[in-house]
């Protein structure tokens, strides 16, 4: 049977050559110190010195130095997803092992834009806003924005029409119209006056503001009512009806954006310029990296710690699994491998769920809830506490 090298009672960091496979914190003034402690630990709670223990000072440190990485991997990537609403899209060359992000609303205004891209082009999105015009005839109510003679959009695109200019005289220029039909009685007034043989544009009385106001909308409402309002209908985006029915030839003009401006989202429509790269798009590259160890706090060591141990029995126990049994003189003893994977497995699921269920309680949303809590319970107490009376 081959010689098993076996724990030999201490271990030396520090005179080992490459003591862990990646070297992450060989460096660390404070994870070397512990590596031998922590080595001797763990064999001392796997039995040494009354058993045997099949492992030498690297196995622990390779233990060591996982857990370190668990540890870290456990609670950055609760960050990332605590924090990803803020930090997607910001730059990847940063390190926010130990910054606090505060929150923002950067995502809310991009999804902002992206709904504005769609309500009003590029008036309060990021899409290109396009201007075209077309040539309207007297007597000719119904145009074609894409084919019509006239229209600078000709052909077959894919548009979205976003904005058309037709809308009613506005109703300053007849103002001092006399025929406006406003029923303002103001002539009448004039005449009483000796203003009666002035143009109707000269007004020589003093009038409160809400008087022209009124007078506006008085002619508004008269075209709304009595007259054919001005609108128009537009289906698929490019067959357009305009009311009342056009007296004569103008120039209609309409805003719109063009679907191929947003076909390729890593380029501003506005712009042309691409977008930023080495951003944060996903979990997989948002700026955290390995932990610095002499920064973790003693909970946190003692999680690594009772980690170490657990992956030391998984190793173990393969060790052992592999040789299952030794012979003794007259007999052959069994090895506990089985039982060592099992309590490792075991140990490891119960480890890293007692470290989720902390972090879970460090949210914003857990924050507030507690601190809605005490708040509410302080203000309990202070309504037990006696109002004093004060006798003057």
């Amino acid at each position: 049977m081959a010689n098993i090298p076996i724990w030999p009672g201490s271990s030396s960091f520090a005179q080992t050559d490459t003591p862990t496979p990646f070297g992450f914190y060989d460096n660390d003034s404070d994870f070397r110190n512990d590596a031998d402690k922590v080595a001797t630990w763990c064999a001392s709670r796997l039995g040494y010195p009354l058993v045997d223990i099949e492992l030498r000072a690297i196995n622990f440190f390779t233990c060591f130095e996982e857990s370190v990485n668990e540890y870290g991997a456990q609670v950055y990537n609760f960050q990332i997803i605590n924090n990803f609403y803020t930090i997607q899209g910001t730059p990847t060359g940063s390190n926010l092992n130990e910054v606090v992000v505060d929150p923002s609303l950067g995502a809310s205004v991009t999804l902002a834009n992206n709904y504005g891209n769609q309500v009003a082009g590029g008036q309060y999105g990021t899409m290109k806003l396009h201007s075209g015009s077309l040539d309207v005839t007297a007597g000719k109510q119904k145009y074609d924005l894409l084919s019509d003679i006239g229209s600078t959009e000709s052909g077959s695109k894919d548009i979205k029409i976003k904005r058309i200019y037709h809308h009613a005289p506005a109703a300053l220029n007849r103002y001092f119209d006399p025929y406006a039909g406003t029923g303002t009685g103001i002539q009448s007034l004039m005449q009483a006056f000796g203003f009666g043989n002035y143009s109707p544009g000269v007004n020589f009385m003093l009038m409160p503001i809400y008087f022209d106001v009124l007078k506006l909308q008085a002619i508004e409402f008269n075209d709304q009512i009595r007259k054919s309002a001005y609108h128009f209908e537009i289906n698929a985006d490019r067959y357009l009806k305009l009311f009342p029915i056009p007296t004569g030839n103008y120039k209609l003009w309409f805003e719109y954006t063009k679907n191929e401006d947003n076909s390729d989202p890593t380029t501003s429509s506005i712009t042309g310029e691409s977008a930023p790269v080495n951003t944060v798009t996903d979990i997989s590259n948002a700026p955290y990296e390995n932990p610095t160890y002499k920064h973790i706090n003693a909970p946190g060591r003692q999680w690594i710690r009772k980690y170490t141990l657990a992956l030391a029995k998984e190793m173990l126990g393969s060790i052992r699994g592999k040789y299952q049994s030794i012979p003794i003189p007259g007999s052959e003893t069994t090895m506990d491998y089985s039982r060592l994977l099992s309590e490792a497995e075991s140990e490891k699921a119960e480890l890293k769920e007692e470290l989720r269920a902390d972090l879970l309680e460090t949210t914003r949303v857990k924050q507030l809830e507690r601190q809605n809590e005490e708040a509410n319970l302080a203000q309990q107490n202070f309504d037990k506490i006696p109002y004093q009376i004060y006798v003057g």
